[in-house]
């Protein structure tokens, strides 16, 4: 009760800060990928160098997380290793986002032929299983990190196209837009100017969100041969050569799963931080 003797307004629920998400995705993926561009000057070894008398030897100061079954270090090995994966999983989204953003934006301002076309296009693609496309992709194609980043993309493009796609049906909808079409303003001009810069938000944090699967998807395909292909070290195929000497030295093992982990949990709070910025109502604690 207030003083006058009227009940006193419900208390509002405290928001999160969605800006500490976004910094800490953002800080922990900049070291990340700051230590991969560095790798060649921070890596005290060289990824493919052998040392015979320390092989599966324990972490050391000379090798800081070990070294694994051939005597390689484990430390240069993965820093090399989170160069070549970040820039497959990273590449793939961004490709995707270029054939995904001007499908969904034209399938959901348009309507009619031009949204059944696309979608039923993109439906061709979703109904199959992620990791059967991408092999059958590769398979094809042949294994490589490029192979892997394109398979990557198309399994990516039917997401992102549908997401681009609703955000800009809900967009075509407003006022101003009517507004615009009311001024003679053409296609080109609406899409432009209005659509794409107020449907853009859902797809950038959908986009942040499968880059960190999309890591998880090239380690996958590493670990079965089909990705990165030596001597270039991958997360994955360090992940496969460390399964049999897991009880023997995890450190082969951990210490790439470590770095996948940390990788995949950074882009998942960018992520969520730029959902809750997007989030027009907010997000209670």
């Amino acid at each position: 009760m207030t003083s006058l003797g009227l009940p006193a307004p419900p208390e509002r629920a405290p928001r999160r800060r969605p800006g500490r998400l976004i910094l800490l995705g953002l800080l922990v993926l900049l070291l990340l990928g700051a230590a991969a561009i560095a790798a060649p000057w921070l890596a005290p070894w060289d990824p493919e160098e052998m040392d015979v008398m320390g092989v599966m030897g324990p972490p050391s100061p000379a090798h800081p997380f070990g070294s694994d079954i051939m005597g390689r270090d484990v430390l240069s090995r993965v820093l090399h290793a989170l160069r070549a994966s970040l820039l497959v999983s990273i590449s793939a989204v961004l490709l995707s986002l270029l054939v995904a953003v001007p499908l969904g934006l034209l399938a959901g301002y348009f309507g009619r032929w031009v949204d059944s076309v696309v979608s039923r296009g993109l439906d061709m693609i979703l109904v199959l299983p992620a990791m059967l496309l991408a092999i059958t992709f590769i398979a094809i194609l042949g294994p490589g990190s490029v192979v892997a980043a394109l398979a990557i993309a198309v399994i990516y493009l039917p997401i992102l196209a549908r997401v681009m796609r609703t955000s800009a049906l809900v967009v075509t909808r407003n006022d101003y837009v009517l507004g615009a079409r009311a001024r003679g303003a053409t296609h080109l001009r609406i899409l432009l100017t209005h659509i794409l810069p107020n449907a853009l938000g859902p797809v950038i944090v959908q986009a942040s969100i499968l880059a960190g699967f999309a890591l998880q998807l090239e380690a996958g395909l590493s670990f079965l041969g089909l990705g990165v292909q030596p001597p270039t070290p991958s997360l994955g195929s360090m992940l496969a050569e460390g399964r049999d000497v897991l009880t023997i030295a995890p450190w082969v093992e951990v210490f790439p799963g470590l770095a996948i982990v940390v990788a995949v949990l950074a882009f998942t709070a960018l992520g969520e931080g730029l959902r809750q910025t997007f989030d027009p109502e907010g997000v209670a604690e």
